[in-house]
């Protein structure tokens, strides 16, 4: 042990005495420090957090191989080494001097680059300073363990060189260190998992940005101590005290021993691709803390105010402050200035009704229904619709559990999304039909999940009840007889009542599915919170409009699946052309659902869909209007050519030929929508401490409704959305 201390003793204060040293340690990292700082707006949020990364790997990955691994072959072709061989000391104590005073001298480098993130860009002091320093400590000596097994492996200078620089650049463009992974190709990404500075730089991250501690990052600690513990072993068994001393070719393989740790990461990466979808929610908690300022835009704030010209202040994924007239310098903001002069900022577009179980068309290939990345495509078709926020209103419970944590993790990029769960309804009720396309030993996994049939109060409570435990934001329940040649079995009043019922003691908000006046009339009488569709067969009274808006229910008259019926008895085709619809719409199933509208099938299948009147449902739509009944936008998306995405935009279009004015329905479509959803304090209206879920749109949707179409940019939670990129993820 006297050995050891004594050789960290002297290395200690001839690193001390090292001029070179220090300048590489303390003022070369300034260099990239200042030089990220600017490239990356480090200002702005959460980009210090990467750039204090990128600084810190850097510094570690010279330290390693030029600090530990170059100069432990400089002094053994000086013949320093060979000085030491005469005195009574082995190999282990010189090796893990280096270890150690290289660490100690890292440091304090480490902790100024800290102190100066701070006071000149306002980063705060890490949560978890204990965890962030150990990892890093872990790294760094992994790291100069791997610098002197190269050493300990090459002849001359130029082969370290070679070797070196084999390694090392890799590990410095291919690991986040200098391109940030989140805008590298997928390929890429993936040949990264096999890189050892790509765990570094994503265990640092995670705890700079969210806190994590040394735990949560234990395949990448345990791969590093590993490292630490093989490359030192083999340094110093294959260590050489003269440069005379040669070793074979073979030796070179020892490296890949070195690495074989991260070549099992790797391997299991490719597999699970865990880390690529934690790289991906890191770069996004970026992007979402990046202070932006929208200014000049005509601002609809979403419960009917209209600032004519205005600025938004995005910060940190919220909106931080909203500006009437001029706005201030961004510069004084430590913001990025968008320019929006001659459009209008709209919070982002809520749909309180759609079906992504159900993909809105036919596919030619049976396997392009069950494909795990339909659903989270359709939730992508949406953002880039500039719908931010969807409620799925009665769907596989299983799926939308996944879909919605796929969300939560970051492996998938689309809009919020809500869901109600299965549909409450009779045996033979609507909503039981569509299981008898399945095959028999589908039909019941797809019952179980799709639909819930109480027969009494009792399992109307439990069901409810059962739900609540399983996450879901909502009941759905079905009053509905149909008509003549659609025909249903209608849910009992009494089993309504106990499902209304039960759902308000569990806090859930109801929806139910109208048919006709009548059925509205029993959902009242339960106190419902939402009426679907209302009725497109006969007047909705206006007592009962009156009372709607005394207990503050909800009507929702998706009058695009009204059209849709329509134009399918037609077999018009129009819906599936629309600019929005051919940019978000799977090239597939558009393709096949044309082919199919000029089948017999299909000439055959219309004949069967209910009639329904779009024109009845604009008059219970304008007398709900009129009665001031609260209303709220939905789209039945998943039906027969409304396909998932942009008909909402259709939507308003409708409502607003109906007779509605464009700032009552947008209202409609973002702070009613919200309240409905009990999400009135975070979405639906642009204003201070909201989440910055907002779209950006050329022209003034309060004189052309059309212009919603026109999406300049789209922000979920303060992240700008590369709408291009929506439809490639992995």
């Amino acid at each position: 042990m006297k050995a050891y201390l004594a050789q960290i003793s002297i290395n200690l204060k001839l690193t001390l005495r090292d001029r070179t040293v220090l300048f590489f340690n303390y003022a070369f990292p300034l260099v990239f420090f200042f030089m990220f700082g600017y490239l990356f707006k480090a200002q702005q949020g959460a980009a210090i957090l990467q750039v204090v990364n990128m600084v810190l790997v850097i510094g570690v990955l010279g330290a390693g191989f030029f600090g530990a691994g170059m100069r432990a072959i400089m002094e053994r072709e000086a013949n320093i080494l060979r000085r030491f061989k005469v005195a009574p000391i082995s190999a282990a104590p010189i090796l893990v001097s280096s270890l150690v005073v290289g660490l100690l001298s890292y440091l304090p480098s480490a902790f100024f680059i800290l102190v100066l993130a701070h006071f000149v860009y306002g980063m705060p002091w890490p949560g978890a300073a204990l965890s962030f320093f150990v990892f890093l400590s872990i790294g760094s000596l992994a790291f100069r363990s791997m610098g002197l097994i190269l050493a300990s492996v090459v002849n001359s200078m130029q082969e370290s060189q070679i070797l070196i620089q084999l390694l090392y650049l890799p590990m410095l463009f291919l690991s986040g260190a200098t391109i940030p992974l989140e805008v590298m190709p997928s390929w890429v990404r993936m040949i990264s998992q096999f890189i050892p500075s790509t765990y570094l730089f994503t265990g640092m991250q995670a705890i700079l940005i969210r806190g994590e501690s040394v735990a949560q990052n234990l395949p990448a600690v345990l791969a590093l101590l590993v490292t630490i513990v093989l490359a030192t072993f083999l340094s110093v068994k294959l260590f050489r005290w003269e440069k005379e001393e040669k070793v074979g070719g073979r030796a070179k393989l020892w490296v890949l021993a070195m690495l074989a740790p991260f070549f099992v990461l790797g391997a299991l990466q490719a597999h699970s691709h865990d880390s690529i979808t934690r790289q991906r929610l890191l770069g996004r908690q970026i992007a979402r803390s990046r202070a932006r300022l929208i200014r000049g835009a005509r601002i609809f704030v979403g419960d009917g105010r209209l600032i004519e010209s205005g600025a938004v202040l995005i910060r940190d994924g919220k909106i931080a402050q909203v500006f009437t007239g001029a706005a201030p310098d961004p510069k004084s903001l430590n913001a990025e200035p968008l320019e929006a002069n001659g459009e209008t900022l709209l919070p982002g577009l809520i749909d309180v009704h759609v079906h992504l179980g159900a993909p809105g068309g036919l596919f030619d290939s049976q396997n392009d229904y069950i494909n795990p990345k339909r659903l989270p495509r359709e939730l992508a078709a949406y953002l880039y619709s500039g719908v931010t926020t969807v409620k799925s209103d009665g769907d596989e419970l299983d799926q939308m559990k996944l879909l919605r944590a796929q969300l939560d993790s970051g492996a998938s990029t689309g809009s919020r999304l809500q869901f109600c769960g299965p549909l409450f309804t009779a045996p033979g009720g609507h909503g039981a039909e569509y299981a008898k396309v399945l095959p028999e030993s589908a039909r019941k996994a797809f019952n179980d999940q799709f639909l819930r049939l109480p027969s009494t109060a009792a399992e109307a409570q439990a069901m409810v009840a059962a739900l609540k435990l399983a996450g879901v934001d909502g009941i759905k329940a079905v009053l509905e007889s149909g008509q003549a040649g659609w025909l249903f079995q209608r849910m009992s009043t009494p089993i309504f009542d106990a499902v209304a019922q039960a759902a308000h003691n569990a806090n859930l908000p109801i929806v139910v599915h109208t048919g006709e006046a009548a059925d509205v009339a029993d959902a009242v009488a339960a106190r419902a919170d939402g009426i679907e569709h209302g009725s497109f067969r006969d007047s909705i009274p206006d007592a009962l409009f009156a009372q709607m808006k005394a207990q503050g229910i909800s009507y929702d008259p998706t009058l695009t699946v009204a059209e849709a019926f329509t134009d399918l008895k037609a077999a018009n085709p129009e819906p599936l052309r629309r600019a929005l619809v051919q940019q978000v719409g799977p090239p597939a199933l558009l393709s096949a659902t044309l082919k199919w509208m000029n089948s017999d099938d299909a000439r055959k299948a219309a004949a069967q869909y209910p009639t329904v009147s779009l024109a009845t449902g604009e008059q219970n739509l304008l007398r709900a209007w009129k009665a001031g009944v609260m209303l709220v936008t939905g789209t039945d998306s998943g039906n027969m050519l409304l396909i998932h995405g942009p008909a909402l935009h259709r939507e308003l279009q409708l409502w607003v030929q109906a007779g509605i004015p464009p700032a009552v329905a947008l209202q409609a479509a973002t702070a009613n929508a919200a309240r409905l959803l009990r999400l009135q304090n975070r979405i639906g209206l642009i204003a201070q401490g909201m989440d910055a879920d907002l779209i950006l749109v050329d022209g003034n949707p309060l004189e052309d409704i059309r212009r919603t179409e026109s999406i300049q940019s789209i922000f979920l939670e303060g992240e700008r959305i590369d709408r291009s990129g929506l439809f490639d993820q992995e």
